[in-house]
């Protein structure tokens, strides 16, 4: 091997490993989290409650007795068996969730949509959108 030859691996080489590594871009698509609090079973089922049930419905949950609450789960479990086999799958399980968290999104529209609709005709002009998110500005 020649000596300008040596030198220019001897410098590629060098090159490579003081470049700096590119950034990993993350391509994987997520979810969104199925509740804003914390996941750890450990310390509490929170994180659970809201996604089994929904944020509001597990605020209601919170509220009662133990046996009111198992009660209530009965009749929540007995939907979320499709088949009704008497057992839930997974899929049911997913099923419900994703369900739980779209009936939550679109209540939550809805209720954006009457705050909005100010005069209350179904539809939101430009003016009652700035009132309502902005007040009235002059």
């Amino acid at each position: 091997m020649t000596v300008p030859r040596l030198l220019l691996c001897l410098s590629l080489s060098m090159l490579c490993i003081s470049s700096k590594p590119t950034e990993k871009k993350d391509r994987v698509h997520h979810d969104p989290q199925l509740s804003d609090k914390v996941h750890d079973d450990a310390q509490n089922f929170d994180y659970d409650h809201d996604a089994f049930l929904g944020a509001d419905e597990a605020k209601t949950f919170d509220q009662l007795t133990p046996e009111e609450s198992k009660e209530r789960l009965g009749k929540i479990v007995s939907k979320i068996d499709e088949d009704k086999d008497g057992f839930v799958t997974v899929e049911e399980l997913k099923d419900w969730i994703k369900f739980a968290q779209k009936r939550w999104i679109y209540e939550d529209v809805e209720r954006q949509w009457k705050g909005h609709d100010l005069n209350e005709d179904g539809l939101i002009s430009w003016e009652e959108y700035k009132n309502a998110t902005y007040g009235y500005i002059l």
